[in-house]
C-alpha cells in the first residue's frame, strides 16, 4: 500500500472511530459494536506501524475514552484512568499470560479474575476517610464532578471504616444498573412519555449524570470496586496483592464482587471462563467478559503500562449472544456528513435483554460482503451486548422470494447524486451539505447534543420538527391509500371511502390523499445559522405527524398536531372541538431559554457545534486554549493550527477548508449577529 492510499484510509477510519468514542463515552448512546470497533482500531494501529508518520497527537489509538464535555464540573484525576487490554480469544489470553510470566520470569504467575461489569467508569477520591469527590472518567486524565449524585447511591460509604485509613485514596469502579430493575424503569418512562434506555449500561450512566441528584436517588445504583488510583497513607502500605487489596477494601467497607476468583494457574483462569459465560445472566449485573490481573502488585509495577493499558492486566471478552429473524427490509438513512448508510429493519426480536428492530450495516460494500438479500431469515446479534449487528443470512431458509438490495443513486432526503467524497472510499456521500433536509436535521441535533452547546430540549424530534416538520408525510400518504385514517388538528378526521380507493389506480389514488392532507410546510429553519434567531412565535403553526397508539400499539391510523405550541382545540366527547387559547409549550419555552443561555458558552463548544469534520471536544480544546477567538482560528494557516497540541495536519486541513464556505461563514455572522460571543476571556 503506498503512503497517499493509506492516508486516505487512516482518515476515514479515524473518522468513524472519533465519532464511536464520542458517542460511547461522551453521549452513552454508542454507534458501534465493540467487535467493529476493535476492528477499526487495530487497523489504525497495523497503518501506523507501517507509516509511522500517521500517527499524531490527534490519532484515536493515542487516547482512553472521550472528552468531557457535559454541564458538570471538570475533574482532574489525580492518577490517570487507563482503559484494558482487551483479548477475544483463549489463544491471545494464553499469548497475555506468556507475556506476563516471561516478565516475571517464573512458569506460574498467579492472577485475580474478575467479572467485567458492565457499567460506567467512577473514580470515588476519599481524604481522612470522607468521600470529597466522586467523577466519571472521561478521557482518563479529567472527567466529570457527580459527587452529589454518587453521595446518594445506597452502598458507597460516605465514610470508610475502621481507624488506620489513608489521608487520600482514589477508589475506582463501576456503577451498574441492575438487569432485574431495568425493565421496570424503562416501564416507567415510558408511561411518563419519556424515551426509554437501550441498556443496563446506558440507564447507569444516564442516571448518574442526572442534573437533579434527587433523581438519581431513585434508581437501584450500585457499586463494585475494583482498583486504586492515587494514595498518600503515611501510616500505612496497601497489601502485596490484589486479591489482598479486595479484603482491605472489604475492612474500610467499600463494596466488591462476589465472584472474584484467585487462579492460581492459567487452567485456573480458563475454568472461571467457561464457568460464567454459561452463567452469564445469574449475575445480578450484566457483563461482557472476564478481567484477569496478576495477582503481586510488586510484579505489576514491575510490568508497568503503555500509554493507553496496564501490562498486567487483560480484558477477556465473551462473543456476543445471537438469535434468527426475518429482515424484512434493507434502507438507507443520511448523516449530519453527508455519509448514506444502510440499515437492516427487522422483525421485532429480543437479544440480549431488549426488542431490536433496526440494525446499521454500514455500506453497500457490507451488504454484499454479508450476502444479505431482502427478506432474508438472518443471525443478530448484539456485539458488545449493545449494538445489533445482522451477522449473516440463513441461506439454507431461503425460498426464492428474496431480492437484492440497490444502493440508490440519488440521496433519499435531497435528491442529489451520491458519490465517494473522493476516489477509493467505500462510502457514498450527499454532496448537498449545505441545504439536504437529513444532514441538516443531524447537524441541528448535534448542536444540541452533550459534546456541543449541551441543549438538552434540542435533541432527535426537535430538531427534525424545525427543519422536517413533513418528514412523516408519505407514511401518512401510503396508510390512507391502504385504509387508514388521518386526524387533523381541530378534530376532523379525512379518509378514502372503499369503493373511492378500490376504482383508482395507484397514481390517481396517491394524488387523492394529497388532496386530503393539508399544503406542504415551510420548515422554521432552512439552515442552522437562523437557530439563535428562533423565537415563539416563528414556532406557532409547525404541525407534525405522529401515528395514533392505543396503549402503547400502533392502530394504523395518524394525527396531525402542532409540535411546539398547545392545540388550540379542546375535543370534548361527543361535541365538536371547542376553540381555546394555544400557548408555547413548557418544553418550546425551555428550548428557547436554554438556546439564550448557549450564546455564552466556551468557545471549544461553538468549534464541535459547528460540525467541522475530525473535530470533536479533544482537538476542540486545545483550539480554543491557543486561539481564543473563533476569529483568530479562522484566520489561521493549516501549518499553525497542526502545530496546537492534539491537532494532526488532517484536522488542521478540515478547519481551513471549513472556513473557506461561503455557507460556513454565514452561520457564523449569523450567530454572531445573534448574540453568539466566539472567545474566550483571556486567562487571569
Amino acid at each position: 500500500m503506498e503512503l497517499d492510499t493509506a492516508r486516505d484510509r487512516w482518515t476515514a477510519l479515524a473518522t468513524r472511530v472519533e465519532e464511536a468514542q464520542q458517542a460511547y463515552y461522551g453521549d452513552d448512546a454508542p454507534i458501534m459494536s465493540d467487535a467493529e470497533y476493535d476492528r477499526a482500531i487495530q487497523e489504525l494501529r497495523d497503518l501506523e506501524r507501517e507509516f509511522p508518520e500517521l500517527q499524531s497527537a490527534d490519532s484515536p489509538t493515542q487516547r482512553v475514552g472521550a472528552a468531557t464535555f457535559t454541564t458538570f464540573a471538570p475533574v482532574e484525576h489525580r492518577v490517570r484512568m487507563m482503559s484494558l487490554e482487551d483479548v477475544f480469544s483463549l489463544e491471545q489470553l494464553r499469548a497475555w499470560a506468556n507475556r506476563a510470566r516471561a516478565a516475571a520470569g517464573t512458569d506460574e504467575v498467579p492472577t485475580t479474575c474478575e467479572l467485567k461489569v458492565d457499567g460506567l467508569a467512577i473514580n470515588i477520591t476519599y481524604e481522612g476517610g470522607r468521600l470529597v469527590r466522586a467523577a466519571t472518567r472521561g478521557d482518563g486524565r479529567v472527567g466529570e464532578d457527580v459527587t452529589a449524585n454518587v453521595l446518594t447511591i445506597e452502598g458507597i460509604p460516605h465514610r470508610l471504616a475502621g481507624d488506620l485509613l489513608p489521608e487520600l485514596v482514589e477508589v475506582r469502579g463501576e456503577v451498574y444498573f441492575p438487569v432485574v430493575a431495568f425493565s421496570a424503569l424503562n416501564e416507567q418512562l415510558v408511561a411518563s412519555g419519556k424515551p426509554p434506555f437501550a441498556n443496563p449500561r446506558n440507564a447507569a450512566a444516564g442516571s448518574l449524570r442526572q442534573k437533579d441528584a434527587s433523581v438519581t436517588a431513585t434508581r437501584p445504583l450500585a457499586l463494585i470496586a475494583h482498583g486504586i488510583g492515587a494514595l498518600e497513607w503515611s501510616g500505612g502500605e496497601l497489601p502485596a496483592t490484589q486479591w489482598e487489596v479486595y479484603r482491605l477494601f472489604e475492612s474500610w467497607g467499600i463494596p466488591v464482587s462476589a465472584d472474584t476468583r484467585h487462579t492460581p494457574t492459567q487452567a485456573d483462569v480458563e475454568e472461571m471462563i467457561a464457568y460464567f459465560a454459561e452463567h452469564r445472566h445469574d449475575v445480578i449485573h450484566e457483563i461482557d467478559g472476564i478481567v484477569v490481573k496478576v495477582d503481586s502488585r510488586a510484579q505489576q509495577e514491575q510490568m508497568g503500562a503503555t500509554s493507553r493499558v496496564p501490562r498486567w492486566a487483560a480484558a477477556y471478552k465473551y462473543p456476543p449472544e445471537e438469535v434468527n429473524t426475518h429482515l424484512l427490509d434493507i434502507r438507507v438513512q443520511v448523516g449530519r456528513t453527508g455519509r448514506v448508510t444502510p440499515y437492516g429493519v427487522m422483525e421485532p426480536v429480543t437479544v440480549a435483554g431488549s426488542t431490536v428492530q433496526k440494525a446499521t450495516l454500514h455500506n453497500a460494500s457490507e451488504v454484499a460482503r454479508k450476502g444479505l438479500l431482502i427478506g432474508d431469515t438472518v443471525v443478530l446479534r448484539k456485539a458488545g451486548d449493545v449494538i445489533p449487528e445482522i451477522v449473516a443470512p440463513v441461506e439454507n431458509l431461503r425460498d426464492g422470494s428474496e431480492r437484492p438490495f440497490v444502493m440508490p443513486e440519488e440521496c433519499p432526503s435531497c435528491g442529489a447524486r451520491l458519490a465517494p467524497a473522493k476516489e477509493g472510499d467505500v462510502d457514498l456521500r450527499c454532496p448537498n451539505t449545505a441545504t439536504c433536509p437529513a444532514q441538516l436535521s443531524a447537524r441541528v441535533e448535534h448542536i444540541g447534543s452533550r459534546g456541543a452547546l449541551d441543549i438538552e430540549a434540542l435533541g432527535e424530534e426537535t430538531s427534525l420538527a424545525l427543519t422536517q416538520p413533513d418528514l412523516g408525510r408519505e407514511e401518512v400518504v401510503a396508510a390512507l391509500a391502504g385504509g387508514a385514517s388521518l386526524e387533523l388538528e381541530d378534530g376532523t378526521v379525512v379518509s378514502l371511502p372503499d369503493e373511492e380507493r378500490a376504482q383508482l389506480a395507484a397514481a390517481d389514488l396517491a394524488a387523492s390523499v394529497e388532496g386530503l392532507l393539508p399544503p406542504e410546510q415551510e420548515p422554521a429553519l432552512r439552515s442552522e445559522a437562523g437557530l439563535f434567531s428562533l423565537d415563539a412565535e416563528a414556532l406557532r403553526d409547525v404541525m407534525v405527524y405522529r401515528p395514533v397508539r392505543v396503549k402503547g400499539e400502533e392502530t394504523g391510523d395518524w394525527r396531525q398536531m402542532r409540535y411546539f405550541w398547545t392545540s388550540p382545540w379542546r375535543k370534548v366527547r361527543g361535541k365538536d372541538p371547542v376553540a381555546v387559547d394555544s400557548r408555547p409549550t413548557g418544553t418550546t419555552e425551555t428550548m428557547l431559554s436554554q438556546l439564550q443561555a448557549a450564546k455564552d458558552k466556551p468557545l471549544w463548544r461553538y468549534i464541535v457545534a459547528l460540525s467541522i469534520r475530525h473535530i470533536g471536544p479533544t482537538s476542540a480544546r486545545p483550539l480554543a486554549e491557543r486561539y481564543r477567538t473563533l476569529a483568530a482560528i479562522a484566520a489561521a494557516s493549516v501549518e499553525d493550527l497542526a502545530e496546537t497540541e492534539g491537532v494532526g495536519p488532517v484536522s488542521a486541513a478540515a478547519v481551513r477548508e471549513w472556513f473557506e464556505e461561503d455557507w460556513h461563514r454565514e452561520i457564523v455572522e449569523r450567530w454572531r449577529g445573534a448574540g453568539v460571543g466566539f472567545e474566550d476571556p483571556e486567562p487571569e
